[in-house]
């Protein structure tokens, strides 16, 4: 199992994490992003640059993964295609995307845009990551490394 990580909008303290587990478990982590970022010298983790686009990063893990590998990332229509191709997907609030759940929350998203675009004003983005929120995603990545040593 590799982790793919949607780099361009992973919060730092995500990615501090993810560094860390890679470390511990000697788990290969990729980051994926159209511009260049730093990351620890280390054998398990490194860094894909791709050009600047509409999902090209996206695409580009996509193309890469395998099944059972995992995908870091807050962008559901790519979590869904992760399902689709066998991976599985996480987002930095420690969410798990499912089989089960992945439909509907396509549905919100479109529903969301919809509203967006017809001129209906939404208020604010989502809340910054909370003490809560990192301890999720921390103790849902354990259980899936552990899950796939």
């Amino acid at each position: 199992m590799k982790i793919w990580v949607d780099a361009d909008a992973c919060p730092v303290v995500i990615k501090e994490i993810l560094f860390r587990a890679a470390e511990r478990t000697h788990t290969q982590t990729i980051l994926v992003a159209n511009h260049a970022m730093r990351i620890p010298p280390s054998k398990y983790i490194s860094r894909v640059q791709v050009s600047s686009g509409f999902d090209v990063a996206d695409d580009e893990i996509v193309k890469r993964i395998e099944a059972n590998d995992l995908v870091i990332t807050g962008d559901i229509p790519l979590a869904s295609e992760v399902i689709d191709n066998g991976g599985q997907a996480l987002n930095p609030r420690g969410e798990l995307y499912t089989t089960e759940n992945i439909r509907s929350l396509l549905n919100v998203r479109d529903f969301m845009d919809t509203m967006r675009s017809s001129g209906v004003e939404m208020n604010g983005g989502p809340p910054p990551l909370s003490q809560s929120d990192r301890q999720n995603f921390a103790n849902n990545l354990d259980r899936i490394l552990a899950q796939n040593k």
